[in-house]
């Protein structure tokens, strides 16, 4: 319903076809990159280009209304040349999802599906692929100037996560995901951050061996977001399964394990980290998913280090979980 562009320039979706269920999509228009906040962060999107590879809806606003619109949705998927398609049964596409699971797709010009199928036949499958290659930076970039120095490594960080460590006072370093861990060093952080990302985090063996290297030669506070979470648990010996169906979506539920209480969260993952494959490492389950009894966040036993599988700093969606920063500036300034 609301939230499209940021959803659309999200850097977890790449390598998707992201489909609406809300009927009607659009009414509020497109911002403009070049409006952005305190900090040159664009204010309306998590990212500098639509990341989905392919968008779904049932019926697009031709007309949008809103002060800072600048042009309709269909406008800004032909600009970025995203193929998009309408009149869509998104609730009866979804229903059939919900049984069958997330599978591979294509869009395609034609009456028959065979191009379709054609094109599935000769595609690799999506955990074949590193999209984390794709959406990361390419060198560092250094976001304010004073404070504790941060280095955010970039899986396929979206803007929020930036802005949330802005607004908490620190210095920001962020750095390609192929960074090794004498080279985040390098930089004397205070502390890091582990971002999210598309794809199977196993496609990232690299970066699991050089975080397990880190957390071996670094005693600072590290925060791991999404498949920043997933990459910390394989650090420590733990494994990551595909989910049937995934979470995505802004009404996500939660649940505190030392408090008992209940968060509405942000989520768009498809795969998890095993809890049974925790069992003979450093990492305890802080946070569990109350639909599926998932993992949704870890915390070390000894060591300053905690993750979320969920987005903390929403966008879209409720902001129940931004005090995971808090807890992450607390740690950096104590």
């Amino acid at each position: 319903m609301v939230g499209y562009t940021k959803s659309l320039t999200d850097p977890s979706y790449r390598g998707q076809i992201l489909m609406f269920t809300y009927p009607l999509i659009g009414n509020y228009g497109v911002a403009s990159y070049r409006n952005i906040d305190k900090f040159g962060i664009p204010r309306y999107f998590e990212s500098d280009s639509i990341k989905a590879q392919g968008v779904i809806v049932h019926e697009y606003c031709q007309t949008p209304s809103h002060w800072a619109s600048v042009q309709s949705i269909h406008e800004w998927l032909y600009q970025e040349q995203v193929p998009g398609v309408y009149d869509v049964d998104t609730r009866g596409l979804t229903q059939k999802i919900r049984v069958k699971g997330v599978m591979m797709g294509a869009i395609v010009v034609g009456e028959k599906p065979d191009k379709g199928f054609e094109l599935l036949s000769k595609s690799k499958k999506y955990g074949e692929i590193n999209f984390v290659e794709e959406v990361s930076i390419k060198a560092p970039k250094v976001y304010g100037v004073n404070g504790k120095t941060i280095v955010l490594v970039d899986y396929g960080v979206k803007n929020n996560i930036i802005r949330s460590l802005l607004v908490r006072g620190f210095k920001v370093i962020r750095v390609p995901y192929s960074y090794t861990t004498d080279e985040i060093l390098s930089f004397k952080p205070d502390g890091v951050v582990l971002s999210n990302g598309p794809g199977d985090p196993k496609q990232m063996s690299d970066s699991v061996k050089e975080i397990k290297r880190l957390i071996e030669s670094y005693e600072r506070p590290i925060l791991g977001v999404c498949l920043g979470n997933q990459i910390l648990g394989l650090a420590l010996g733990g494994n990551t399964y595909k989910l049937k169906f995934g979470h995505r979506g802004q009404n996500k539920p939660v649940r505190d394990l030392e408090n008992n209480k209940c968060y509405i969260v942000s989520e768009n993952h498809g795969y998890a980290v095993d809890g049974a494959s925790l069992e003979n490492t450093d990492y305890k389950v802080w946070l569990k998913n109350i639909d599926d009894g998932t993992i949704e966040g870890l915390k070390h036993k000894n060591l300053p280090i905690f993750s979320t599988q969920f987005h903390p700093e929403a966008s879209p969606g409720p902001y129940d979980t931004t005090f995971v920063f808090d807890m992450f500036a607390k740690m950096v300034n104590c």
